[in-house]
């Protein structure tokens, strides 16, 4: 069932945001903030999300994290924002602070390894330029081609992967565009289980994503704030509302901006 935007749920969150001590926006950003691009170092964001977002991070009442599958110093150059907001990038395994400071988790040796020749072999099979590497996985991207071929990369991958696949300890998910090969142990549900608790239970709280792999945050976040489901066209998901970018998407930031302010 498509979950609806005129909902009474979301009136009644309209009215606790307004009057919540600690509130909390988490966005994805690919598909979510901003279309899908086959050159992704152009994928900039809808028009009207900069100028929301700036109002949001200039009202100095909410917590703007973006939780990103991007490493975070690719997407820092995209916003295009007067302020820099936290970031979780790589599916949470980074972490920047709007000061500047930076995490990153740890990950085991194995996994180092496993991603290290994984990176090898894909170049070997001839993927390489299609192939991208950062902290804690490989994404292998096939927006642009045509269904078919897309279809064909997929298959080759996957039977080639499942041949030395298990041994390795890396995870196979699917995203929109692709399939990524990840260090187990990290996701954005993670990310969400710590940004939320650091937060506190009376905190405001919604999360917006697009993919499958912001279905970790919409389970996360169940039951204790809002999770958003940003796409043109639906998909079954666990979000409880659907927005269609870019109209949709920039009138609800909008309306998180005067719903802080007291404005509901």
């Amino acid at each position: 069932m498509k979950p609806e935007l005129n909902s009474p749920e979301l009136a009644r969150f309209w009215e606790r945001l307004a009057g919540a001590p600690q509130r909390v926006l988490m966005l994805d950003y690919d598909g979510t903030l901003a279309p899908f691009r086959v050159e992704r170092d152009h994928a900039f964001p809808y028009p009207g999300v900069r100028e929301a977002l700036d109002r949001i991070l200039a009202g100095r009442t909410s917590r703007l994290v973006l939780v990103s599958g991007r490493w975070t110093k690719d997407l820092i150059p995209l916003l295009g924002l007067r302020e820099l907001p936290e970031i979780w990038g790589c599916h949470g395994l980074e972490r920047l602070f709007p000061d500047g400071r930076y995490e990153i988790a740890p990950m085991d040796e194995r996994s180092v390894q496993a991603l290290a020749e994984a990176d090898h072999w894909a170049e070997a099979q001839g993927w390489g330029e299609r192939c991208e590497a950062k902290p804690g996985s490989i994404a292998l991207h096939w927006r642009g081609l045509a269904p078919a071929e897309q279809e064909a990369l997929s298959r080759q991958f996957r039977e080639a992967w499942a041949v030395r696949g298990p041994a390795s300890g890396l995870e196979l998910h699917d995203f929109d565009g692709g399939l990524e090969l990840r260090a187990p142990g990290r996701n954005k549900g993670d990310a969400v289980e710590t940004i939320l608790a650091e937060a506190g239970p009376e905190a405001a709280a919604a999360y917006l994503g697009d993919d499958l792999t912001d279905e970790d945050a919409f389970g996360a976040i169940r039951g204790r704030g809002l999770s958003v489901l940003v796409r043109e066209q639906w998909r079954e998901t666990a979000a409880e509302l659907w927005l269609r970018p870019p109209g949709e998407l920039v009138e609800w930031l909008n309306q998180w901006a005067r719903g802080c302010a007291g404005r509901v």
